[in-house]
């Protein structure tokens, strides 16, 4: 349980120092440089001998949708928001891994709707008040391409391991994050200009932070964490990176709110993640 925690304090710092160090910063290039930090810790453990081309190149879509695309949208969305906005925004993800793991069956449940709509209320009263500019609302927009495109990459990812029993979590992430890196690296070639790109010191160590370690060695803590518990505690641990982000962009990095309507906003958000998961379970358990 205890690296569950380390892991969802990790993620929870990673918000506040992106908007805080890397504000300004092209987000093409940074995704870029995130996930090359990110394959060189998985490279030692990759084993194509066990991969087939078929399987590589699946793994590596996932990876492309899963991490690079997403961390592009993700990185982008920064521009526009808050810190403890992208955080909060992102808790949409549960319930697209909800509805395209049921898209994969060929089923649909009307009563995810309902969890859809509540988040979008709770978003609304957080921003009510606020003149919705075309920043926000592609702000709001982008953050919602990257949680599709990681609850995707999820879903995928796991239905190829599922298949692939025989296969372990990092023998294979490397062609995840060398599929990522492809995709960040053309969008860097191709719409970055490279000669403006200048890094201080703090940049190049917020880096190397959120590549080698949040990004890196936080999901071998978890996946040995995650065996650690029991599926209800880890439920919890999944979800704490939301508030814990919060809480950290605007106690520890000094963001400013309306804290009425965030705590408002953020009850009515938590609670389409709470029917969003009862919902599951009663599909589980029917």
């Amino acid at each position: 349980m205890a690296l569950l925690l380390i892991v969802s304090l990790a993620w929870a710092f990673s918000f506040g120092l992106i908007k805080g160090n890397l504000d300004g910063l092209d987000s093409n290039f940074v995704s870029f440089a995130r996930m090359f930090i990110s394959l060189l810790v998985f490279i030692p453990f990759l084993r194509f001998k066990k991969l087939n081309r078929k399987l590589t190149l699946k793994l590596m879509l996932a990876g492309m949708l899963q991490f690079g695309v997403m961390y592009i949208a993700y990185i982008a969305s920064f521009k526009t928001l808050k810190a403890y906005e992208v955080a909060l925004f992102t808790i949409f993800t549960p319930i697209y891994v909800t509805l395209i793991d049921d898209a994969f069956r060929k089923k649909f449940n009307p009563l995810y709707l309902i969890t859809a709509c509540l988040a979008v209320a709770g978003t609304w009263i957080i921003k009510s008040g606020e003149a919705l500019s075309p920043g926000i609302l592609s702000g709001f927009l982008l953050v919602q391409v990257s949680n599709l495109c990681f609850a995707f990459g999820q879903v995928y990812y796991r239905r190829l391991m599922t298949e692939n029993p025989e296969l372990k979590n990092e023998q294979v992430f490397g062609v995840l994050y060398l599929g990522a890196e492809l995709v960040t690296l053309a969008a860097t070639m191709a719409f970055t200009p490279l000669a403006s790109i200048s890094l201080t010191a703090k940049q190049i160590w917020t880096l190397v932070y959120l590549g080698a370690f949040a990004s890196g060695i936080c999901f071998f803590l978890w996946n040995i964490g995650s065996r650690q518990v029991n599926t209800g505690a880890l439920a919890i641990f999944n979800d704490l990176k939301v508030p814990l982000a919060v809480a950290v962009s605007l106690l520890v990095f000094g963001e400013s709110t309306d804290w009425v309507k965030l705590l408002i906003g953020g009850v009515i958000v938590v609670a389409s993640l709470v029917v969003n998961e009862w919902i599951t379970k009663k599909k589980l358990f029917a």
